[in-house]
């Protein structure tokens, strides 16, 4: 494993698994922590096969320490964590007192005053065992994933941390300190995906956490997620007196979540706190990256999905008493929707303020309201939100659908693998691509650099390269075309 020597959060490390890619994964790494903190240098180490990445909290007063137990921060991403819980699943006493005993030693051996996380990495592949856990890294500073521990110590962190700082000894000794119950925290993220991940912006239009969950965050409804920054919109952090109880909290508080506005990372949260080893307890920092495709499976969207999104979209959810008239017979109607590149042009009459009759393909679907509710399809609508062209439905996690403007649609087809373009803003590191190369399909045509990561575009075709529409430096908006390809000689144009 190469990794930074200044800095974590996944910026400026590579896993090289064959000696041949040691080269390009190393000048990767050490370009990326250089952009990402301005040191260069990386170290190697042996790494292991079945991890957990288990950390301990502590807090020093500059003379002595206390640990506030563990973490487990194993569903990981690019060496980033997604959810993290306390305590570890699987943590014996034995366990926890041997790294809560290496955690304050630490801490203590620098005089430390302060929050601090003491990280290990641990063996996973025979259960937990006190000789199977590693020194990784200290982080001095109070972690993105502390609410798990004041959720299951009571213990308020940033108010120690004032204590600390104005010069009051720690609050608590090693034995007033408790385990209560166990937690969850789920960050909730703007990127893409289906695209890899990918850090994504917008505007948040619609912005709703469930009441009963704890929820951090420095944004709200009308604020931009912009490239400069973190894309985190929040933190979701549920407890309860046990592990399956605050899962299930996790779980409806997910489902409870609403956001419009940009593309982010809600379902796959949810598909995740519903894996059947993760519900186990059986996690490890693979665990992800082996079931990806499992947890990415894009929702299906059902007749009364589109039909109350056409609703939203003709404003029909409020109808005026005439609305839906022209002299004596109801109009009939049309809306277009588009979702993840299908259109759904749908046809609608309006029967009257509280019946709808909607068109979704083949299938007819009846709308209707009673005592102010609506039920579309014979089912209670969930809520829904409408800002500018876009209509979200706030089922399973959000389904956002694009209106259609017919009289703005570009007539032509869809694009053909030919234009590399930057999926987002950023700054373009490197162009590998030269005019009048012949590239196969997946070769890297170029780097683009974004919220700090390193993202390598890819050739979506075999062909020759035709045009360069850009160079290493440019700074470019989403959608920039950067390198354009050609069919070979010898193809058929497609």
């Amino acid at each position: 494993l190469i990794k930074a020597v200044a800095g974590g959060g996944g910026k400026g490390m590579r896993l090289v698994e064959e000696a041949t890619g040691f080269q390009a994964a190393l000048d990767s790494a050490r370009s990326e922590a250089k952009t990402a903190f301005g040191n260069a240098d990386v170290l190697v180490e042996k790494f292991v096969t079945k991890p957990r990445h288990i950390e301990v909290q502590v807090f020093g007063d500059g003379s002595r320490a206390v640990h506030l137990f563990e973490r487990d921060c194993s569903l990981q991403r690019r060496h980033q964590k997604v959810i993290e819980e306390a305590p570890a699943p699987g943590m014996t006493d034995e366990m926890r007192a041997a790294m809560g005993r290496a955690a304050v030693t630490a801490a203590e051996a620098i005089g430390y005053a302060g929050a601090g996380t003491i990280e290990f990495i641990v063996d996973g592949s025979d259960g937990l065992r006190p000789d199977g856990f590693f020194f990784m890294e200290m982080n001095t500073r109070l972690q993105v994933e502390h609410p798990v521990t004041e959720a299951i110590t009571g213990v308020d962190l940033v108010e120690w941390q004032l204590r600390v700082a104005a010069g009051e000894g720690l609050p608590l000794r090693q034995e007033e300190l408790q385990i209560n119950g166990h937690a969850f925290e789920a960050r909730l993220y703007a990127e893409d995906v289906p695209k890899g991940f990918l850090p994504a912006t917008g505007t948040l239009t619609h912005l709703v956490f469930d009441e009963r969950c704890r929820a951090d965050s420095g944004v709200r409804a009308g604020d931009t997620i912009s490239p400069f920054y973190d894309p985190m919109i929040a933190k979701v952090i549920v407890h309860g007196p046990t592990r399956d109880v605050a899962l299930s909290r996790l779980r409806t508080a997910l489902r409870r979540c609403e956001v419009a506005g940009t593309v982010t990372n809600l379902a796959f949260l949810g598909a995740l706190a519903a894996h059947e080893s993760f519900g186990a307890g059986d996690v490890d920092t693979g665990l992800i990256g082996r079931d990806i495709d499992a947890l990415t499976v894009p929702p299906r969207v059902q007749p009364h999905h589109v039909a109350l999104a056409g609703m939203a979209a003709l404003d029909l959810l409020e109808p005026r008493s005439d609305a839906g008239f022209t002299l004596w017979h109801p109009l009939r109607r049309q809306v277009g929707l588009n979702w993840q590149d299908e259109d759904h042009f749908v046809h609608v009459q309006v029967l009257s303020p509280d019946h709808q009759l909607w068109q979704i393909g083949d299938e007819e679907i009846v709308a209707r309201r009673v005592a102010g509710r609506w039920s579309v399809g014979g089912q209670p609508v969930p809520r829904v939100a409408k800002a500018g062209d876009r209509v979200t439905v706030f089922a399973d996690y959000g389904i956002s659908f694009a209106v259609i403007d017919p009289l703005a649609r570009a007539a032509g087809g869809h694009g053909d693998g030919n234009l590399i373009e930057a999926p987002m803003p950023g700054l373009v590191r490197m162009i590998d691509a030269k005019v009048g190369q012949a590239v196969e399909k997946g070769v890297r045509l170029a780097i683009l650099e974004a919220m700090k990561m390193e993202h390598s575009l890819l050739a979506a075709r075999s062909g020759i390269v035709a045009e360069v529409l850009a160079a290493a430096g440019d700074q470019v908006e989403a959608g920039a075309a950067l390198v354009r390809l050609e069919a070979a000689p010898d193809e058929t144009p497609t």
